[in-house]
């Protein structure tokens, strides 16, 4: 087993990627151009929150079967894990996967496997990549295995997932096809499925688009409810009961480096051809201004309010496109006190203050869950009314319990009741 593998990307995927990798007895080097992560890692640590991540990277590189570094080094295969942000007109910004790919050029030899991992774009394998290795001298039909093998992981089961999940391999050839699928049969348990680079780069968008339309449904069923009169929860809850529907729960947003970015690469390509996709991200990109709405509700502008969650998804550290982050600045520039809790977000990933868990409720009049973090789930509800101005707690994400009846609870099953509110309650 001397086959020796580089990951370009040492971020939520890549560095997965390179430990699962290392863990299966492969030489492994991952590379970054943050230097606090290359530090990281050859020490064992790890620079992000993942479930398992940190046991495996301290075991592999114990081993001395992975290390990192900030330069490439020759190897029979390449992945390229790096980010693909977007531009403020929603285009793809590749710009970290053509220097990641220019970046390997000197270590290049005859008959490696080039596989593109990052999200991107239909045809980016056969209008950007593949150029790239062209105009620096190699045939990519037969010196180079060059492919596309989107990830599809879950936050929080990435080390699980990456193994036991179907892969797309899609090749810029069939034969870069089988011989990228023969690198990933090497760890992954789950099915293989040998396809075109660009089949391979539309079924990854898809499979989120799929999914942000779904949610775009239910969040514009939440404003419909709202203006109806109707619980929105229950309305879902009675549906999806029927054996072929599926609907998704609604919230404040929709975030992450996925569902919130992903449909955009689609739209970018095919405009005119796809207005459902483009009404569904203006949807979903609507609801913070709904959540901020619905707080002006029942806080009158100048209060305080206790915002609990700021990443995308509960029990993860990633705050990558997060509509909490949105709402937080809209509740600012409104002139509204916020104190910001997460447990899982560290000062220095976000511009405004974070709080504990008793200064974002001290005097504050609602907790805004924006979140669905375990901690949030069961709250110490006699914190809330002894140390609260006045104890209402706005919850989109559906996920408090609340027993204590001086507690004023609302989600989007009662978001219609909001109304009035204000005069009703009365501070302590």
């Amino acid at each position: 087993m001397n086959m020796k593998i580089c990951v370009l990307g040492l971020g939520y995927i890549g560095l997965p990627t390179a430990a699962l990798f290392a863990k299966a007895g492969f030489e492994v080097l991952g590379v970054d151009v943050n230097r606090k992560a290359v530090d990281l890692v050859n020490k064992g640590e790890v620079h992000l929150e993942e479930v398992g991540l940190p046991e495996v990277v301290k075991e592999v590189v114990e081993t001395g079967k992975l290390s990192a570094s900030s330069t490439p080094e020759k190897s029979n295969v390449f992945i390229i894990a790096v980010p693909t942000p977007i531009h403020d007109d929603h285009t793809a910004n590749l710009d970290y996967i053509i220097e990641a790919t220019e970046s390997i050029i000197p270590y290049i030899r005859k008959g490696n496997v080039v596989i593109v991992e990052s999200t991107i774009p239909p045809r980016t394998i056969d209008d950007i990549v593949a150029p790239i290795f062209q105009r620096s001298g190699w045939n990519v039909n037969k010196d180079l295995y060059l492919a596309h093998c989107p990830e599809r992981v879950l936050p929080g089961r990435i080390l699980i997932e990456l193994i036991e999940n179907t892969r797309i391999v899609g090749g810029y050839t069939p034969e870069a096809a089988h011989y990228a699928a023969e690198v990933y049969r090497k760890i992954v348990t789950g099915e293989v499925i040998e396809t075109q680079a660009i089949t391979a780069e539309m079924s990854k968008l898809m499979e989120n688009t799929y999914r942000d339309v779904n949610i775009a449904l239910s969040n514009e069923l939440t404003k419909i409810s709202d203006k109806l009169g109707v619980n929105t929860l229950e309305v879902i809850k009675l549906a999806n009961r029927h054996p072929r529907v599926n609907l998704h729960l609604p919230g404040p947003g929709v975030g992450g480096h996925c569902l919130a970015v992903d449909p955009y690469f689609i739209v970018e390509k095919a405009p005119f051809e796809s207005p459902l996709i483009t009404n569904a991200r203006k949807i979903n990109n609507s609801m913070p201004n709904f959540v901020v709405n619905h707080v002006k509700k029942i806080v009158t502008k100048g209060a305080k309010i206790a915002v609990f969650g700021l990443t995308y998804k509960g029990n993860i550290d990633d705050v990558r496109e997060s509509p909490a982050m949105e709402i937080v600045q809209s509740l600012i520039e409104e002139g509204y006190q916020v104190g910001a809790y997460d447990p899982h977000v560290e000062q220095e990933q976000v511009t405004f203050p974070l709080a504990t868990y008793k200064e974002a409720i001290t005097n504050a009049e609602c907790i805004l869950v924006l979140t669905d973090h375990n901690e949030f789930k069961e709250l110490d509800e006699e914190s809330i009314e002894l140390n609260m101005k006045t104890p209402v707690i706005f919850d989109t994400k559906n996920c408090v319990e609340v027993n204590n009846k001086s507690i004023v609870y609302y989600n989007y099953n009662n978001v219609f009741e909001m109304e009035g509110l204000k005069k009703e309650v009365v501070p302590k």
